[in-house]
């Protein structure tokens, strides 16, 4: 599925790069992207609490990632390619929600961290497998042909989303709650969200750790690309490869930490790479370098994707707004995400690239001084489950329901 989602989008930078433009131009496209998708997310995960049609979330917006990703091919014109950003961006929102309220509702709480351990284990295969298959295609056949695997994929990811039976979805418990109620509206998510303190402190720490490590992957694929020291499309591959790889076992690894030790150490390790990935990139602009880079980002990005939604479903377990504050912090985090590239690319292009990745990697510094200062906040509502029995920790969600 993701790469339905992704459709040229990780190839993007080196491609509009090929044709002409610059890293700030290319930083503000995706940015224009980011916002836009930032802005669907909220609505959108309200929307996957109140549907029953959970798999057309996830169909419908595929089909027009994979139009809008194709119209960067036809033209490199600005307001075509900023547009065809915008449209991939929306239609992806609701599908982040969707993955996770179709998980909750076959597996319910109980089995749900395992479940999305297991899901992003298979997300980042399929990542790698996908990267590797397009670095080769791109190689071989040019960039019409990583379009076209990406349409492939969309076919597939389609097909297998109508075999999941509707009636395998309870829709109330993938909303969070244990029996059925008249309340179907669609709740604000940003409501959600500043109801719950341990909620909000995660949605900032998570904002600042995006702003730096957003832009981070595809600006040093410019920066070795720039240098001409290797072939854009299979060196773009090869990053994504590598970090995927990693996130296969970090994803495991992440689910079994949290089963014993809570969502609090898990998510401190995933801030502190990126600071770390920082700096490697500032002094190891080569293509050597991608190897320890692309490591840290698989450590970061691979623990965050089972820790993130599950601990929002945990927060919020028995409100029913558990996808409207998935919504609400994917939002937070597509901040960040969408400035990142306009900044990283701005920077890179009057400082350099090294001053460029010491500057992004200093922003995850503020979500390690965060997670640590309110840790006596935090620790209670990232606990393990037997902790969380022991503790009562249904007085400190009792604002959102």
């Amino acid at each position: 599925m993701a790469d339905m989602q992704a459709g040229v989008g990780p190839f993007l930078g080196v491609f509009l790069l090929a044709h002409g433009w610059q890293s700030g131009w290319i930083g503000t496209v995706m940015t224009a992207g980011g916002i836009a998708g930032m802005l669907m997310t909220t609505p959108a995960g309200a929307l996957i609490d109140a549907t029953r049609s959970k798999r057309l979330f996830v169909i419908v917006p595929g089909i027009f990632t994979v139009v809008a990703s194709g119209l960067v091919l036809l033209s490199q014109e600005f307001w075509l390619v900023a547009a065809s950003q915008v449209a991939t961006a929306i239609a992806a929102a609701a599908i982040g929600p969707a993955v996770a309220g179709i998980t909750l509702g076959i597996v319910r709480q109980a089995g749900f961290n395992r479940q999305i351990g297991r899901n992003q284990a298979f997300n980042h295969a399929g990542n790698m497998a996908g990267a590797g298959l397009s670095g080769l295609v791109g190689w071989l056949y040019g960039f019409n042909a990583v379009f076209w695997l990406a349409a492939l994929f969309g076919v597939l990811s389609i097909i297998s989303v109508l075999m999941i039976p509707g009636d395998a979805i309870d829709n109330y418990a993938a909303r969070g709650l244990a029996r059925a109620t008249n309340d179907d509206k669609p709740a604000s998510g940003l409501q959600v969200l500043v109801a719950s303190k341990p909620l909000l402190v995660l949605a900032a720490a998570l904002l600042f750790f995006h702003l730096g490590n957003a832009a981070m992957l595809p600006l040093y694929g410019l920066a070795v690309v720039a240098d001409k020291q290797a072939d854009p499309a299979s060196f773009v591959a090869l990053t994504i490869v590598i970090a995927q790889g990693t996130m296969i076992l970090t994803s495991l690894v992440a689910m079994r930490m949290a089963e014993k030790d809570g969502y609090w150490p898990v998510l401190l390790v995933s801030f502190v790479a990126l600071p770390i990935r920082g700096i490697i990139a500032a002094w190891l602009v080569n293509r050597w370098g991608v190897y320890p880079v692309q490591i840290l980002d698989g450590v970061g990005a691979g623990l965050q994707s089972v820790a993130v939604p599950g601990l929002v479903a945990r927060i919020l377990d028995g409100t029913g707004r558990i996808n409207a504050g998935q919504g609400a912090v994917m939002t937070t985090q597509g901040i960040g995400a969408s400035l990142s590239p306009a900044i990283g690319g701005w920077i890179a292009q009057e400082l350099g690239y090294g001053p460029m990745f010491l500057l992004l990697g200093g922003f995850a510094a503020i979500s390690v001084a965060l997670w640590i200062v309110f840790a006596p906040l935090l620790k209670p509502a990232c606990a393990a489950k037997s902790e969380r029995a022991h503790q009562g920790m249904a007085a400190t969600v009792t604002g959102v329901a």
